[in-house]
């Protein structure tokens, strides 16, 4: 695409954030106000006007769904090859590739889950902490917090006691008794991970960071390799991933961050939106744009996301105004069991038109949407776990995609089906049924080609971007309705969401009316306000017996 066709359609924020492409440059960017959109077109429109060469552009976010769906539309603006990768995955790749020069012999076995290695981990350490999963998820957790804050295992205690960290170790001891229990596990887990040579994703981070401080070498071929950077959510960075953005910058400031103070939902994990709400002070002549225009949601949705923003605390000011035309007037029930509000969910999806794809149920835990599930289940309709299996490591998944690679080198003609390519991939994937993952797969094609794909290499290309997608966790949208947590919900949108279980003891999580550090409460209302932005047509909230505390004022 040409510079002025990039500018086409937007807004005049959007577009003075779009054209600010020098850096430094700070995107306030509220749920829905089209971010994705502005980043995309803004990379797009300084290498298109000569200011950043696409080879040496990295676009960092921190989910895998997110960096490919960047990358996607970086391809439909006619930039293929620029880089979009998690911080873990550019790390990752920088770690492997200078293994060999920096650190000497084979690079080590990369664990993907902590699980095993903690267990192994207790049992050699003199611990009182009985192994569970509620148990081993926890101390998985603060391992991860302690490393994102830079700390190590003699050091936790410390920081833990230092702001109260919060468990949810069902074993009935005080937390700062549980913390020196913590940090024996901690230290046993990083001897036996030294011992098999295994190192984990905050390891990655970790060593990376390392390897350019120590590595003068190294440092200088990074940041030749890297001059144009963008963050996506700057407000969930976390202090070893800052250390590690400022090694890849060096004394330059060619830096694009976006994000939104009020979508700050990692704390727990280490992310701290000081970053975002401090950029100002790191760089006095930086850019700030602020986007406010909503274009996902209804004007009553938006509406009740502003009245919960006015009840924190720590308001944000970055209050929304929606771009839609007026909706229904957004729905809060309460029952008197769990039992009547699964049942009033389940009978009010029941009864709207539209996909179930675009509508979910969300919650607080995923312990909540277990009677969901199964009552939908029961209606025989269709649901999608978040949560569940890793979509592109199943069998039948995998099967799938051998085929469509074999029919890939075959020209159109060739194939059943006459010329369309959607029509083709559907006959080439007849033999699977109409599972999930076949209409999945034939709803991205129909996306593709509206994109403009087509022509008789069409079959690779939507093979290149399913191995894309692969690689970075990506999965197409799968038929029935979501089943995610509040926090597994970031960065999503659906035509219409119900909110479940806002109860007393749920949201706030474990809070019943006992005391709760402000910290804790005001993360816990902005997940909340999170969960309320993802809806575009349609916001259902629910609860049974008590209600939480932030509906106070919300229910007439």
């Amino acid at each position: 695409m040409n510079a002025e066709s990039l500018l086409a359609g937007l807004d005049p924020e959007q577009l003075e954030a779009v054209t600010n492409v020098r850096g430094p440059v700070c995107v306030i960017a509220g749920a829905g106000t089209g971010k994705t959109r502005v980043i995309t077109h803004r990379i797009a429109y300084a290498i298109a006007t000569g200011v950043a060469d696409p080879n040496k552009t990295l676009a960092l976010t921190f989910t895998a769904r997110a960096a490919g769906e960047m990358r996607a539309r970086l391809r439909t603006l006619g930039v293929p090859n620029a880089a979009a990768r998690t911080f873990h995955s550019a790390a990752l790749k920088q770690l492997m590739y200078f293994w060999p020069y920096s650190f000497g012999g084979s690079f080590p076995k990369l664990l993907t889950t902590k699980a095993g290695f903690l267990s192994e981990a207790m049992s050699r350490s003199d611990t009182t902490l009985v192994p569970g999963v509620a148990t081993l998820r926890e101390i998985s957790g603060e391992i991860e917090w302690a490393k994102a804050m830079q700390t190590a295992p003699e050091d936790y205690v410390e920081a833990a006691l230092e702001i109260g960290r919060s468990l949810r170790i069902p074993n009935g001891r005080a937390d700062k008794d549980n913390y020196f229990e913590i940090a024996k596990v901690y230290q046993s887990y990083e001897t036996l991970k030294q011992q098999e040579r295994v190192i984990d994703f905050e390891d990655v981070l970790l060593l990376t960071v390392g390897m350019l401080e120590e590595d003068r070498d190294v440092r200088e071929r990074v940041r030749d390799q890297y001059r144009y950077f963008t963050v996506d959510e700057y407000q969930d960075v976390s202090p070893l991933q800052q250390r590690l953005l400022n090694l890849w910058l060096g004394n330059r400031d060619d830096i694009c961050v976006v994000g939104d103070a009020a979508q700050t939902i990692y704390s727990f994990a280490g992310a701290s939106s000081s970053f975002l709400l401090g950029f100002t002070q790191r760089y006095p002549k930086a850019a700030v744009v602020r986007l406010n225009r909503g274009y996902r949601s209804t004007p009553e949705i938006i509406s009740m996301a502003n009245q919960i923003l006015r009840l924190s605390e720590s308001n944000p000011e970055n209050e929304l105004v929606s771009m839609n035309e007026h909706g229904g007037a957004l729905e809060i029930h309460g029952f008197p069991h769990s039992g009547a509000e699964v049942k009033a969910v389940v009978d009010r999806i029941e009864s709207l038109s539209g996909k179930h794809s675009e509508i979910a149920i969300l919650a607080r835990t995923n312990s909540q949407l277990d009677p969901f599930e199964s009552a939908l289940k029961a209606r025989n309709i269709e649901t999608q776990l978040k949560s569940s299996e890793r979509f592109f490591d199943r069998v039948d998944v995998k099967d799938a995609m051998r085929t469509i690679r074999s029919a890939s080198v075959l020209p159109l003609e060739n194939l059943d089906g006459g010329h369309d390519w959607v029509d083709e991939l559907a006959s080439v994937l007849r033999p699977f049924g109409a599972t999930d993952y076949v209409r999945a797969f034939i709803s991205l094609a129909r996306e593709m080609k509206e994109n403009g794909v087509g022509g008789p290499t069409a079959l690779r290309s939507f093979l290149r971007e399913l191995e894309d997608r692969a690689e970075q966790n990506n999965p197409p949208t799968l038929p029935g309705v979501v089943l995610s947590t509040l926090h597994a919900a970031k960065g999503l949108e659906w035509d219409q969401v119900f909110l479940v279980g806002i109860n007393e003891g749920s949201l706030p999580f474990g809070y019943t009316g006992s005391p709760i550090s402000a910290v804790t409460l005001e993360e816990e209302r902005r997940l909340f306000y999170v969960g309320i932005t993802r809806a575009k047509q349609g916001a259902h909230l629910s609860y049974s017996g008590t209600p939480s505390v932030f509906l106070d004022g919300l229910i007439n």
